[in-house]
């Protein structure tokens, strides 16, 4: 796998058919119908495809990007802790292990399509896609986290040009920035993690802000400070200046200071732009059944990951509910939960949960073959 994403394309992955793709799971209409489709391949989407398999469901996942592990893939070498036995682990390791634990009952994958809205055609659920296709499910799991990766790109005149330079709007190597003057533009608590991140490697790590306090956490600010990171307070960036020597590269910013309108400029090697992510609401204002919503982003659901209709369940960052833990070991939880609500809404004499791996006959073959490498 590549560095920057899991590299497995749809046509690495092919729309893989499940065990139980045959006869019995078209209509009379012909058309192919799935137990659950998923909507979203990051950790909550794949971890949900494993437990569909699990519970020898029919599966299929819809992911928008090229690639799996959504959100993820924007820091591939940043170390995850709160991850339950596996301390420390970085996102791109993680990825990989999460898309080949996905794959292990062969759902079917398709990449780079984007569902922009679900209907109901009698007892099975219509999913239409921005390509055209139109995918039939008797069950849905939306698993889209906060949305589309689409950074909120910096509005200055020509800043594009510097994209394919030192004009970045993720951290995907930590070795690019070592020994650089790096300036970050945000305040959340995505530009303070990377101020962290990089404080170790860079030479020397400012943060520009437009306002006068910070949005981070108090210990990540505190981190930052004691790391030696700059902090441009009540400040902007107002222009890129290209350097002398590469015209397509930016030398020198031009930061905008609220407090006395005045300007200077800044020497750099890289900026990196922490404003957030565009976040789509298409699929729901576009799908003609009725998804109830906690607030314009999240969808309102229950602990087991019901929504407003039934047979629609929900998983991870979309999801909001009382008690919801907002980590990555929640969005497993709720995967688990979104899939046994959505096999009893097909079987409701289906038991309420999947037999546990390590008594399931399900990985008896696998488990053998395992043992033998092992002891070889």
């Amino acid at each position: 796998m590549s560095n920057n994403h899991t590299g497995l394309k749809e046509t690495d992955l092919r729309d893989m058919p499940s065990k139980s793709e045959d006869c019995d799971g078209r209509e009379q209409s012909g058309h192919d119908v799935y137990d659950v489709t998923i909507i979203g391949a990051g950790p909550a989407g794949l971890y949900a495809a494993f437990y569909a398999g699990l519970r020898e469901m029919k599966t299929k996942i819809i992911e928008y990007h090229p690639f799996l592990g959504g959100k993820v893939n924007i820091y591939p070498e940043k170390l995850i802790w709160d991850v339950g036995g596996l301390t420390p682990v970085t996102g791109q390791q993680l990825i990989e292990q999460l898309v080949k634990q996905a794959m292990t009952f062969q759902p079917t994958v398709v990449l780079g399509e984007k569902v922009v809205s679900i209907g109901k055609d009698g007892e099975r659920f219509v999913l239409h896609t921005h390509t055209g296709r139109v995918h039939y499910s008797k069950t849905v799991i939306i698993a889209i986290g906060a949305g589309i990766l689409k950074p909120i790109k910096l509005q200055l005149e020509g800043a594009e040009r510097f994209e394919k330079t030192n004009l970045h709007y993720a951290v995907k190597s930590y070795a690019h920035f070592r020994n650089k003057t790096v300036l970050i533009s945000g305040g959340g608590n995505s530009a303070l993690d990377w101020a962290n991140e990089l404080s170790d490697v860079a030479k020397n790590v400012y943060v520009t802000y437009r306002k006068e306090a910070l949005k981070g956490h108090e210990a990540t600010i505190t981190m930052a400070k004691k790391n030696g990171v700059v902090f441009l307070l009540n400040t902007e960036i107002e222009r890129l200046i290209a350097a002398e020597d590469d015209h397509d590269a930016i030398g020198r910013v031009v930061l905008r200071h609220a407090d006395d309108d005045s300007a200077s400029e800044l020497e750099v090697d890289d900026v990196i732009i922490c404003h957030g992510y565009e976040r789509e609401t298409e699929l729901i204002e576009n799908s003609t059944v009725n998804i109830r919503m906690k607030n314009e982003y999240c969808i309102e659901g229950t602990s087991l990951c019901e929504t407003s209709v039934p047979g629609i369940f929900a998983a991870g960052d979309i999801l909001a509910y009382d008690g919801k833990v907002y980590l990555i070991a929640g969005a497993f939880h709720d995967a688990a939960n979104a899939v046994n609500r959505a096999k009893q809404y097909i079987t409701p004499e289906a038991e309420s949960y999947g037999m546990v791996s390590s008594h399931n006959e399900l990985f008896k073959e696998k488990n053998k073959e395992l043992r033998k490498l092992l002891l070889t």
